[in-house]
């Protein structure tokens, strides 16, 4: 009887431990109501001081222990008020960004756009692409989501080391997954 009971608790307290975990867990939310942007940045994360001038990103976080894996958010202007498919398909806009913001001319980096998808989430078209990128002769993984809003083209980028996609890969998905604009 008594191990009956023990068991039934054991299984109660299981069940009701499963509901306390959150697909969401280990990450924490920023929010930028003035630029209209929003994600979901690991734990152990913090912020960098960036110039705006110097870097072109609006905010960086990185990694307090493996400070080369970061996300950061870039914004500029469209022209003429187009939409993000108007730019061109997820592999077009992928190929353009990777010559001109992750591996541009004179930066001693190599890109190569490894996938580009589509998907929407509300009234927003985003384009999720992944790279290969190498940088003086370390490869690392770059995922971006792109989407436009108000006239501005943003770009969230999640980084880390090729050594460490294997074990952060699931995370850094779920954060650009997470990245929306309003």
């Amino acid at each position: 009887m008594l191990k009956r009971l023990l068991a039934t608790l054991f299984l109660v307290f299981a069940l009701s431990l499963q509901g306390c975990v959150s697909p969401v867990s280990g990450l924490k939310s920023y929010v930028d109501s003035t630029d209209g942007y929003q994600f979901l940045y690991p734990n152990g994360w913090v912020p960098v001081k960036v110039s705006n001038v110097k870097s072109g990103a609006d905010v960086v976080f990185h990694d307090i222990i493996e400070q080369s894996e970061n996300v950061s958010v870039v914004i500029n202007p469209v022209s003429g008020g187009k939409q993000l498919t108007e730019l061109g398909s997820p592999g077009e806009v992928g190929y353009q960004l990777g010559k001109t913001a992750i591996a541009p001319p004179g930066s001693g980096r190599e890109a190569e756009l490894i996938n580009a998808e589509s998907r929407e989430f509300g009234d927003k078209t985003y384009y999720t692409l992944e790279y290969a990128v190498k940088v003086n002769g370390q490869e690392r993984h770059n995922l971006a989501s792109v989407a436009v809003s108000r006239g501005k083209l943003y770009t969230f980028n999640a980084s880390t080391t090729e050594d460490r996609w294997g074990k952060m890969q699931d995370m850094l998905k779920q954060v650009i997954s997470s990245f929306s604009v309003y």
